[in-house]
C-alpha cells in the first residue's frame, strides 16, 4: 500500500477504505486466524494452549504492532505465534500440519463472509454500488477486504518457515530435514523477508492469489445467482 501511496496510484478514497480494511483485518480478522491455531491445538490434544491466554478472539492478545504496521505498509503482516507444543499431539508432526492450516482456513473464511456481504447487495440492492457516494466506499472497501485475506492466506500457505504452509509440508518430510528446516529457521525468514522486499516472490502470489480469488467470487455468487 505504502508504494502504491507513494507512486500516486491510490486516489484518497481508495486509500480510505484500504486503511479500514486493512484496521478491520488487524483487529478481527487476525485474532480469529491466531484463535484458529489455538483452538485446534486443544481440540487435538495440546490442553495447555487454555492457560497462554490465546483461546481468544480478544485483539489484545495476539496483536503484533509491527506485524500490523507492516500489513498496513507493504500489504503482508502477522500476529503473535500462538505457543503449541506438538509433543501434546498423537501425532505430532500430522497435528501441527492441520493446526497451521486452520490459520489460513480462517481467512478464506472471512473472505467467504465478506463476498457473501459484496453478492448480496449487489443481488438486493444493485444501486447501492453505483455513483460517488457512501456506496463506493463500501463496495472498495469489501473488495479490499476480499482480497487483503486471500492474499494473506495463500501468503501464510508458502512451504518456507516461520509461514503455516512449512507445518504443513513436514508432515512429508523426514525429521532430519524438518530439525534442519528448524535450526535454519531465522536465516530462512531473513531471506523470505529480502524476496518480499525485492519482489522475487509477487509474480507467484499474485498468480496463486489470483485464483483463490475466483472460487471465492464464484462460491459466494453462487446462492445469489437466482436473484439477477
Amino acid at each position: 500500500m505504502l508504494f502504491n501511496l507513494l507512486s500516486g496510484n491510490l486516489d484518497l478514497k481508495s486509500a480510505i477504505t484500504q486503511v479500514l480494511a486493512i484496521l478491520m483485518i488487524v483487529f478481527l480478522v487476525l485474532p480469529f486466524h491466531e484463535w484458529a491455531h489455538a483452538f485446534t491445538a486443544m481440540k487435538l490434544g495440546d490442553t495447555s494452549i487454555q492457560y497462554r491466554g490465546r483461546l481468544t478472539l480478544n485483539p489484545l492478545a495476539h496483536v503484533d504492532p509491527f506485524g500490523a504496521l507492516a500489513l498496513l505498509l507493504f500489504g503482508f503482516g502477522w500476529a503473535k505465534p500462538v505457543p503449541v507444543d506438538p509433543r501434546n499431539f498423537k501425532h505430532p508432526k500430522l497435528g501441527m500440519g492441520i493446526v497451521a492450516l486452520m490459520g489460513p482456513v480462517a481467512n478464506i473464511f472471512a473472505a467467504i463472509i465478506g463476498g457473501l456481504i459484496f453478492h448480496a447487495v449487489a443481488a438486493f440492492a444493485p444501486d447501492f454500488f453505483t455513483g460517488e457516494g457512501f456506496g463506493q466506499y463500501v463496495y472498495l472497501f469489501l473488495l479490499y477486504y476480499i482480497q487483503i485475506n486471500v492474499s494473506l492466506a495463500v501468503f501464510n500457505l508458502l512451504p518456507i518457515p516461520p509461514l503455516d504452509g512449512s507445518k504443513i509440508l513436514f508432515i512429508f518430510l523426514p525429521d532430519q530435514a524438518v530439525a534442519w528446516f528448524y535450526r535454519y529457521q531465522n536465516i530462512i525468514s531473513m531471506v523470505l523477508i529480502a524476496l518480499l522486499w525485492v519482489g522475487v516472490l509477487r509474480i507467484p502470489l499474485n498468480f496463486l492469489t489470483k485464483y483463490v480469488l475466483e472460487f471465492v467470487n464464484w462460491i459466494t455468487a453462487l446462492p445469489f445467482s437466482f436473484v439477477r
